[in-house]
Order: C-alpha cells, then sequence, then structure tokens
C-alpha cells in the first residue's frame, strides 16, 4: 500500500449510491443552506474589527476582494462536487486526484476551518447574547462568560449553543432543515432592516479617509474577512443528499455566495457611513452602530438577527465537519464508528457527536480573534488545493463527465490559486516577512497532521504484515 495511493473516480462516485443518508435537499434547500453558512459572524463582528484595525472604510474593498476571489474558487468548486457528489468535499477530492496522504493533509485542514471557524461563531454568538441580556439587566458573571485568556473560566454560553446545535442536528436533516430555514429568514430580515434603519444615518464626512490604513493593510483585511465566505465550502460536503446534485449544487453555491458578497459590500458601507470606523472595534458593530444613531428597537432586532445568524453557521459548520469524518471513516482512514448511521434520524451522530465536543472545549477556552484567524487561513488553504485538483482532473480525466465547466479553467484556476496563496501569506508574514504566531501554528498543525499520518500508515502496514503471516 502506497501513501500516493489514489481513490478510484468510479469507486467514489458509486460509494455515493449506496450511503444511508438521506436525499432531500432541493437547489432552494441549498441556497438557504448557503446563506445560512456564510452570512454568520463575518458581517455580524469581523467587520467592525477589520474596519478599525485594517481597513476603515475600505473594509467595503476588502470584501470585495475576498467575495471575487470566492466567487472564482466557487466555479472550480462547483465543477468537482457535481462531478464528484461525495460527502468528503476536497478531502475525497484529493484522494481521486493527488493520493492518500494529500488527501489525510487535506482532512486536517478542513478540520482547522470548519471546528475552528464553528468555534469562532459560538464565541461571537455569546457576545451578542450577553449583549441583549444585559441590555435587559442580566449580567452573566465573567467567569462564566468569558475564557480563561479573558480573565475568566470558561464561555459558558459558547459551550450551550454548541450542545443546542448538536442536538438538532443529530436529529436529522429534515429538522435541522426546518430550523435553518427559520433561522435564516430572521436572519435576512434583520439584515434588510439594518440596511434600511442605517441608510439615512449615512454621513459622507466618515467616508472621507476612505483608506486610512495603507493598501497592504487593506489587503490583509481581505485575508481575514475570507473567513466570512467559508461556509460556501459545506454545500459541497451535502452532495450526498441533494436530490438532483447536478443542478442544485451549481445553483445553491455560486447563488448563495453572489448574494452573500452584494450583502457584505452594502452592509459595510453603511456601517463606516454611519459610524467614526475607530469606533467599530466590538464583538456588536451593526447593533452598536444603531444604537450610537439612537436607533435601539432596530438594535435590538439586528442582534436577535446575528443570533440567529450565528446559530445557522454553527450548525452548518457541525453538519459539514460530520459529513466529511462520514466519507474518512468510510475509506478506512478513521475508526468505523464514526461512519455509523443513526437508525432512526438518518444521521452520522457520532462523528457530529465528536465535533460538538471539540467545538465545545475550542468556543468555551480560546480567545475568537486567533481562532478566527486559524479558520480563514484553513479556508485559504483549501481553495488553493482545489484550484489545483480542477485544472489536473481535466488533464488526467479529459473524458469524465462533467455537468458544470468552470470557464476558462487554465485562466480562473490559476488566478484564484495566486490570489489564494498571496492573502495566504499576508496573514502568515508580518510586513518585514517575519512568521506570525498564528504562521507558527498552521506550521506546526501540518507537522503533527503528517506525524500522525505516518505512524497510522506504519500501524496499519504491521497489522497487515501479521494478517498475512498468520494465514501462512
Amino acid at each position: 500500500m502506497s501513501i500516493f495511493r489514489k481513490k478510484s473516480f468510479d469507486l467514489a462516485k458509486s460509494t455515493t449510491n449506496v450511503n444511508n443518508l438521506k436525499k432531500s435537499f432541493t437547489a432552494f434547500d441549498l441556497i438557504l443552506l448557503g446563506l445560512g453558512a456564510i452570512i454568520g459572524t463575518g458581517v455580524f463582528s469581523l467587520t467592525g474589527m477589520v474596519a478599525a484595525k485594517y481597513s476603515g472604510p475600505a473594509v467595503t474593498i476588502s470584501y470585495i476582494i475576498a467575495g471575487v476571489v470566492c466567487i472564482l474558487v466557487a466555479l472550480a468548486y462547483t465543477e468537482l462536487a457535481v462531478m464528484i457528489p461525495a460527502s468528503g468535499s476536497v478531502y475525497t477530492y484529493s484522494y481521486i486526484a493527488l493520493g492518500e496522504v494529500f488527501a489525510w493533509i487535506m482532512a486536517s485542514v478542513i478540520i482547522l476551518e470548519l471546528t475552528f471557524g464553528a468555534a469562532t461563531v459560538a464565541a461571537s454568538w455569546s457576545a451578542y447574547t450577553q449583549g441583549i441580556l444585559e441590555a435587559g439587566g442580566i449580567i452573566i458573571p465573567k467567569i462564566y462568560a468569558a475564557t480563561p485568556f479573558e480573565g475568566g473560566i470558561i464561555n459558558l454560553p459558547a459551550v450551550l449553543i454548541v450542545a443546542f446545535a448538536s442536538f438538532v442536528l443529530y436529529l436529522g436533516t429534515r429538522d435541522s432543515k426546518r430550523l435553518n430555514i427559520i433561522l435564516v429568514i430572521v436572519k435576512l430580515l434583520s439584515v434588510g432592516i439594518f440596511i434600511i434603519v442605517a441608510a439615512p444615518h449615512f454621513q459622507a464626512e466618515n467616508w472621507k479617509n476612505f483608506m486610512p490604513f495603507t493598501v497592504n493593510s487593506t489587503l490583509v483585511g481581505a485575508s481575514i474577512l475570507f473567513f466570512a465566505f467559508t461556509g460556501f465550502s459545506v454545500l459541497a460536503a451535502a452532495a450526498e443528499e441533494c436530490k438532483n446534485p447536478t443542478k442544485d449544487l451549481t445553483v445553491g453555491i455560486i447563488g448563495s455566495l453572489i448574494i452573500s458578497t452584494i450583502v457584505y459590500v452594502i452592509i459595510a458601507g453603511l456601517l463606516t457611513g454611519m459610524a467614526p470606523f475607530d469606533q467599530l472595534d466590538n464583538a456588536q458593530p451593526l447593533a452598536y452602530a444603531l444604537k450610537l444613531n439612537g436607533s435601539t428597537v432596530g438594535s435590538a432586532i439586528v442582534a436577535v438577527g446575528a443570533i440567529s445568524g450565528m446559530t445557522t453557521v454553527l450548525m452548518l459548520n457541525i453538519y459539514g465537519q460530520s459529513r466529511i469524518f462520514f466519507a474518512i471513516a468510510r475509506d478506512g482512514l478513521l475508526p468505523k464508528i464514526f461512519q455509523k448511521v443513526h437508525p432512526t434520524y438518518d444521521s452520522p451522530y457520532v462523528a457530529i457527536l465528536f465535533f460538538a465536543l471539540i467545538v465545545a472545549l475550542i468556543g468555551g477556552f480560546f480567545p475568537y480573534q486567533t481562532v478566527a484567524q486559524l479558520s480563514s487561513m484553513g479556508a485559504l488553504i483549501d481553495y488553493m488545493v482545489v484550484s489545483v485538483i480542477v485544472m489536473l482532473l481535466r488533464i488526467q480525466m479529459p473524458d469524465a463527465v462533467r455537468a458544470f465547466k468552470c470557464p476558462a479553467v487554465f485562466v480562473v484556476a490559476p488566478i484564484s490559486l495566486v490570489s489564494c496563496i498571496y492573502l495566504l501569506f499576508k496573514q502568515i508574514l508580518d510586513e518585514d516577512g517575519n512568521l506570525l504566531d498564528t504562521g507558527k501554528i498552521i506550521i506546526a498543525w501540518m507537522v503533527l497532521v503528517l506525524v500522525l499520518y505516518f505512524i497510522f500508515y506504519y500501524a496499519k502496514q504491521s497489522c497487515q504484515a501479521l494478517a498475512y503471516k498468520s494465514k501462512q
């Protein structure tokens, strides 16, 4: 068995027809799923921080850059998702195009992206919830509302929302889909209310110094705001639960990304126009800006919408992670227990509960700013590899059926690849070229993952050798 052993393309497609996951998603469901997974912590929390520290009102430019790159990546992602409608997402694509060891590495990258992303969302949900409770005179003691890095013991609200989200997912896609639709509608209504209420308060004076920092800083802001778009890759993990993967995935991925980009730019523009950008570095920038302009009711509605939005993103991050572990276990690279599907609810419940525990620990004990950056970096690596794989498979499998083709793939994919590499380095290195702490963590993570793989690989080889000898 070679570490570069590849998974058969035909086998990958055939396994999607023999799984026990229920096929219940339509194109409309996937657009709502995409909006649920994308619009959340990024726009409700990170917009203010990026405006205050990196971009100023040019945070709109940061969003446009991040959105355009994501749409280019999404074209490649959609081709692969429709061509190989398997739950493993980029893990499965890597297994087919690059080999087992690369698939293992990409599985770890997805863990980084989705698990840390879910933990960030849980922490932000906690901040917004505490803000609403404090407005009503209810104050949670800091020791139970902040991480040890912030002077507390545990961020208990973050842990509790993870428990709630995982319980809903445990009940299966039908119930979680219904809740997602309700929460997405609440979230979009609150976004609409913010736009309507904020527009009359826009002051051109706040945009006079449109780019107060450097162009480089604005690009760093774009790299951080990648986190705001990372949810679209979750749709690829839903491939095996689509009624018509070819049509549904195409509409769901590209449609939800375009809508999200437009919404982000409008919100960022209004936010920095209604309040000085240097006052927006807080966990609730949208609600804060409305309150600053005297709209306490609008502020409360937006806060409720933010909580709804973050709940959907959290659920879908855990959902995507559980489906990817389901696929990895099916390939024999993880214990088969992660492949278990609940006999009543048709959900991979062991994987869901396992990741809920990990997310709760990270969200409850680690600061969200660092965790968000690590998730964003994981997404950039994910998108880099997808850009490479879509070109490789065009060469390796030119005759494979592709119901959706990325237009001008050998132009679009290299542009998205170079863009992702550039934005990744903006987060790994400072302006003097020195390795940042987040860069050190990423390198350490990759080394650990490779060590674990080779331990697993040689242990498996030894077991197979012993089994062979015992038969002789």
